[in-house]
C-alpha cells in the first residue's frame, strides 16, 4: 500500500495551483500525482539534488523569479521585483499545472499568495487569514504591510489568463 504525504504548508490555492514549503523524497510520490508542469521556487536556497532529479525525471519546469538576488538579508519581505515575477508565471496558463514554494512555506509563499489575492480583490481580513493560517506564530509583520501596500496596478495581465482571476 502506498502512502501520499504532502510538503510542510501543502495547500491549494486555484484549481491546478498549489503551495507548500520545501519538498522531501518522501512527499515525492504525492507530488508525481499533481501532475505538474513548472515549480516557482522562492527560496534564497539552491534546491535540494534529490529534488532537482525529481524534477527532471518528471519532466517538470523549475522557475526562479527574477529579483531575488537583490535580497541579503533572508528574512526580509521579498522584493518587489520578485514577487512582480512570480505572479507573471503564475497569471501564464502555460505554466499549468503550477506549485509555488520555498523553505517552510510560509513567509515568501505567504507573500506571493497574498498579493496574488489582492490581485483577485480579496478584502485584507481574508488575505491576512490566509497568510496567518501558513505561518502560524511566525507571522512577520513587514509581509503583511508588503501585502498591504503592494500596488496591482504594476502587475501586467496576460491576455490567455487563468479562469479565477
Amino acid at each position: 500500500m502506498s502512502y501520499f504525504v504532502p510538503p510542510c504548508n501543502y495547500g491549494m490555492v486555484e484549481h491546478d495551483l498549489s503551495r507548500s514549503g520545501q519538498c522531501h523524497q518522501l512527499n515525492f510520490p504525492f507530488l508525481e500525482r499533481l501532475n505538474l508542469k513548472t515549480v516557482i521556487y522562492l527560496s534564497n536556497d539552491e534546491p535540494s539534488q534529490p529534488f532537482l532529479n525529481f524534477l527532471l525525471d518528471q519532466g517538470i519546469d523549475l522557475v526562479r523569479p527574477s529579483g531575488a538576488d537583490e535580497q541579503t538579508n533572508p528574512g526580509s519581505p521579498m522584493s518587489e521585483a520578485e514577487v512582480l515575477s512570480a505572479l507573471q508565471v503564475i497569471l501564464s496558463p502555460q505554466y499549468y499545472p503550477l506549485h509555488v514554494m520555498c523553505n517552510l512555506g510560509r513567509h515568501r509563499t505567504g507573500t506571493v499568495i497574498g498579493c496574488l489575492r489582492k490581485l483577485q480583490r480579496w478584502n485584507l481580513t481574508a488575505i491576512f487569514e490566509e497568510y496567518r493560517r501558513y505561518a502560524g506564530s511566525k507571522v512577520r509583520l513587514l509581509n503583511e504591510q508588503f501585502i498591504e501596500l503592494f500596488d496591482t496596478d504594476l502587475v501586467r495581465i496576460p491576455v490567455e489568463h487563468p479562469a479565477w482571476l
